[in-house]
């Protein structure tokens, strides 16, 4: 059946002689009206002229009867003059005077001959299929108005068929992005009225108007015309209004859009496969579609912004398709020059297209196009420039390497994306006698050495591998993905070699020697910067003994004693030993100055390495696959604290842990979080969540919050306010408590923190969540906050975190007071 219909589709022949028989129509049904008016005694020209107008005016009032814009079919109803002509002139003469009316609207609105001639001889071929049926239906005994009713439903019936049968057939193959080419909603809406007006008209002109007595016929013709056209005057107006309210809504959403991120949405499916097919059928260049197989443009590239730029065309102007393709517009569509042309190739245009049956393009739609088109290049030349600016931030001018900054960005990339067992290692490079060489030969030889240099170590390394040059006489290399130690000193020997190699600058033959110093990760980094400073010692220490009169004419490679699987050892030890300390931090009310709760927080001191950062703590326990072990540890031994607390100061009511959000399901620590409150009726065990793990929250991870909940537990939101804070996490995730960042109060002078401070207290008020607010270091501070309404706060102005014993002895000499005393010693005080 498709290969059936393709070849009705492309054949030139079939299409000739649909346009010839419509046209032929036209002509005959135009000749016969002008005849009968010529041989008509009566004086019909007023009507006639009138009829003309009116069926020009209904012409231009489209009708579409698919929910699809601009891809199902459209139709006009001139048909509905020809009640009110009829009775004044004869059914032939009123057919003839629609099909003129047409005819000149067409030719004005497009100025495409060919499809007003079609136009018209459909409409002509719609009026004689009425009147067939009037005559029929008339004959058969029917009552007028109800011949009339059947004759408009035959007119809609048979221009819709020929309407879909010249897209299925003749037309280009269109997608309907799910849509549908009929909507039986608006079909029927289109027989209902048709019906109801043509009717009407009719009674009218047979019965006379309602409101006239004893009007010439003639007369009552004109006035049914003349409303006619006034309804549909109105119609078109108020849809011209939607239309350029729609264009406006899509010019704002399209430039938007081009401007934040050309490649954040796909193409329209269904604009596509009808820019795809229009494609095919002009033989354009593959730019044209988005095949499944073919690359995804990168994003912020020119061909990623010129495919935004189609889809945004289709939104904003309203079209069947749009191409891009290496020639401007043919009659029904309108183009633009790609202003991009100069960046992706030879000169292309972007090519909107209409269906020969849709509205025709208007200047306003030519000028959005202009205006889209201009606006996509100054969004590619804006990329361009900070992609120049970008890459020469980060470039060594020199030798055209990556600088420190970007050394240090790509290596921080790498170690955090990285699967946790992938080793990398970082070599540093030092050039020896580099001040010398530069003092004997001059700058330009050291220029050139260095070039060379860095050329040899581009060339020795694997392509995944980064070289960077970081200092005068400096270099860095990443190496990735390895397996052993052993690959990456085998490497680091191959650079030895390769950049120990004579060099010819000018007249002088050099010898480069350098020094390697080579730390090697085996896991995932949680300072990578500490894996830099052991190679660049690793190296110093090759210069020092050089000094002290170690070998001093080889290059040389020293391998650092990196204690990053050291540091794993000790974390994973002291997790499964059950190790990990706690440090307790009060949460105080600013209304009472007492102390209501405590946060638990991680803690672990080594015999030789002394205390280790807790969020190094968090991360290795995260990448060793133990935090919910960890987890488990704190809350265990932060809820038995507080049983200890809450016997020496009742008031100590909560205590705070720290988990991700997906540690509370079932499967990994929600039940065992469950079991625990219950042994603790009288502590309440909140839960503090940390905004970045907020991203991945689940409906699952939702309804756990709240069964938590329900239970007595608490859930805070922790951290709010930091670099990713969004309003979006107020809502994402049940809370009863919302803690804000320090990096919130750290001015409290500043009116907009104060309005920030206040309108997050008047949210929590009306969402039904406490707000703690962090990082309160002095008594002005806390005053501020007072004097805003915040009623809880914590920081170094209430106690620092302390062991387990020096808080219970704060307990036992201030009890809940939330500022110890000036005078006490810092020990009692925190």
């Amino acid at each position: 059946m498709s290969d059936f219909v393709g070849g009705i589709r492309n054949s030139r022949g079939v299409k000739r002689l649909a346009f010839l028989t419509f046209a032929g129509i036209a002509f005959a049904l135009i000749l016969a009206s002008i005849v009968l008016l010529l041989n008509d005694p009566s004086n019909s020209w007023l009507i006639a002229a009138v009829g003309v107008v009116c069926a020009a005016v209904l012409e231009l009032t489209w009708v579409r009867v698919g929910s699809v814009a601009h891809r199902s079919p459209m139709i006009s109803l001139p048909v509905l003059a020809l009640p009110a002509l009829a009775p004044s002139l004869t059914l032939q003469a009123s057919a003839g005077l629609i099909v003129l009316g047409v005819l000149l609207a067409i030719l004005i609105e497009s100025g495409r001959t060919a499809v007003a001639l079609y136009s018209a001889g459909l409409q002509g071929a719609g009026a004689l299929v009425a009147m067939g049926l009037f005559t029929w239906a008339g004959g058969g005994g029917l009552p007028i108005l109800a011949a009339v009713a059947a004759a408009s439903v035959g007119y809609v019936v048979f221009i819709i068929a020929i309407e879909v049968l010249r897209q299925r057939f003749l037309a280009a193959p269109l997608g309907y992005g799910g849509g549908r080419p009929l909507s039986p909603l608006r079909v029927l809406l289109v027989l209902v009225g048709t019906v109801v007006v043509t009717v009407t008209a009719a009674y009218w002109n047979y019965v006379g108007l309602p409101f006239l007595v004893e009007v010439d016929a003639t007369l009552d013709a004109v006035i049914v015309l003349f409303a006619l056209m006034i309804v549909a005057a109105l119609v078109k107006v108020s849809t011209m209004m939607t239309v350029m309210r729609s264009r406006l809504a899509g010019m704002v959403a399209a430039a938007s859009a081009l401007a934040a991120d050309p490649a954040a949405e796909p193409i329209d499916p269904a604009i596509v496969k009808g820019a795809a097919a229009t494609s095919a059928r002009d033989n354009t260049c593959p730019a044209t579609s988005t095949a499944a197989d073919a690359p995804a443009p990168e994003p912020g590239s020119p061909a990623a912004v010129t495919d935004l730029l189609r889809r945004v065309v289709a939104d904003a102007i309203g079209v069947e398709s749009v191409v891009v393709r290496g020639e401007p517009a043919r009659p029904g569509e309108i183009s633009m020059l790609l202003p991009l042309a100069g960046v992706t190739g030879p000169a292309q245009y972007i090519v909107a297209r209409r269906d020969a049956m849709d509205g025709a393009f208007t200047g306003n739609d030519r000028r959005a196009l202009q205006a889209l088109a201009t606006t996509a290049e100054m969004v590619v030349r804006a990329r361009r420039n900070i992609a120049g600016l970008t890459l020469r931030a980060n470039t060594d001018p020199l030798t055209s390497l990556p600088n420190y900054g970007a050394f240090q960005e790509a290596l921080a990339n790498i170690n955090d994306h990285r699967d946790y067992s992938e080793a990398l290692a970082v070599l540093f490079i030092d050039l020896d006698e580099f001040k010398r060489l530069n003092d004997r030969f001059g700058h330009q030889t050291g220029d050139d050495v260095l070039r060379e240099l860095g050329r040899r170590l581009s060339a020795v390394v694997r392509p995944h591998d980064v070289v960077a040059r970081v200092g005068g006489d400096e270099f860095v290399v990443i190496l990735t993905h390895l397996a052993s130690l052993a690959e990456a000193k085998s490497i680091a020997e191959r650079i030895l070699v390769v950049a120990g190699e004579p060099m010819v600058i000018g007249q002088a033959t050099h010898s480069p020697i350098i020094s390697v110093g080579l730390a090697y990760s085996a896991h995932r980094e949680t300072d990578v910067n500490q894996l830099v400073q052991d190679a660049d010692r690793s190296m110093l220490a090759i210069k020092k003994s050089r000094r002290r009169g170690g070998p001093s004419k080889e290059s040389s490679l020293n391998i650092s004693s990196h204690r990053s699987s050291q540091m794993n050892d000790i974390i994973a030890h002291a997790i499964d030993e059950d190790l990990l300390e706690l440090a307790f931090q009060p949460i105080v009310s600013l209304v009472t100055g007492q102390i209501w709760a405590f946060e638990a927080l991680v803690r672990y001191t080594h015999p030789d390495l002394g205390p280790l950062s807790p969020p190094s703590i968090v991360e290795k326990a995260k990448g060793l696959g133990r935090l919910d072990a960890m987890t488990r540890q704190v809350a265990v031994k932060a809820m038995a604290a507080a049983a200890d607390f809450r016997l020496v100061e009742p008031s100590v009511v909560c205590m705070t842990i720290n988990v991700e959000a997906g540690q509370i399901l079932p499967e990994r620590m929600g039940t065992y979080i469950e079991d625990l409150a219950e042994r603790y009726p009288g502590i309440s065990l909140c839960l503090e969540l940390n905004e970045r793990s907020m991203t991945k929250v689940t409906p699952a991870i939702r309804r756990q919050a709240d069964r938590l909940r329900d239970l007595g537990l608490m859930i805070a939101l922790d951290d709010y306010g930091s670099q990713d804070s969004s309003v979006d996490a107020l809502v994402r995730m049940p809370m009863d408590i919302l803690k804000i960042d320090r990096s919130l109060v750290d001015d409290l002078d500043d009116i907009r923190q104060r309005e920030v401070l206040t309108a997050l207290q008047g949210f929590g008020d009306n969402l039904e969540y406490s707000m703690i607010v962090e990082g309160v270091e002095n008594d002005a501070m806390a005053d501020h906050l007072s004097a805003l309404g915040i009623r809880s706060a914590q920081g170094f102005h209430y106690g620092v975190p302390e062991s387990f014993e020096r808080t219970l002895s704060r307990l036992e000499l201030h009890g809940a007071r939330a500022v110890v005393p000036r005078s006490e010693p810092a020990a009692a005080r925190g």
